[in-house]
């Protein structure tokens, strides 16, 4: 499964940084997939720079670019069945940064 997972990332990171053509859409990061074992559905997560305004504005494009991504990975990876895609922003790093910041806050005499 890990194979897969790593196969799907590669391909949408890869359509999403050059093929994806919509101005909504800013620096994207796909961080991580995660496929069901029937292969039916992926949770694809991913990391946006900027702030909220331009995270929101590039989930929707993403979204709006749901069939043209389903089709990349029908196309380049040959699955018996492809699974359908499921974005979710990635908030790794924002948690990090919180954490960061309690711990500056903390350090303060």
């Amino acid at each position: 499964m890990r194979r897969v997972d790593e196969a799907i990332r590669q391909v949408l990171g890869d359509a999403v940084a050059g093929e994806l053509k919509d101005p909504r859409v800013g620096f994207v990061t796909v961080t991580d997939v995660r496929t069901s074992a029937d292969l039916r559905h992926a949770r694809v997560y991913v990391s946006v720079l900027g702030d909220r305004e331009q995270r929101d504005a590039t989930m929707a494009g993403l979204r709006s670019a749901h069939g043209f991504l389903q089709g990349k990975v029908a196309a380049e990876l040959h699955l018996k069945r492809t699974p359908t895609l499921e974005l979710y922003y990635d908030d790794t790093t924002d948690r990090a940064l919180r954490v960061d910041a309690l711990i500056d806050e903390i350090g303060q005499p």
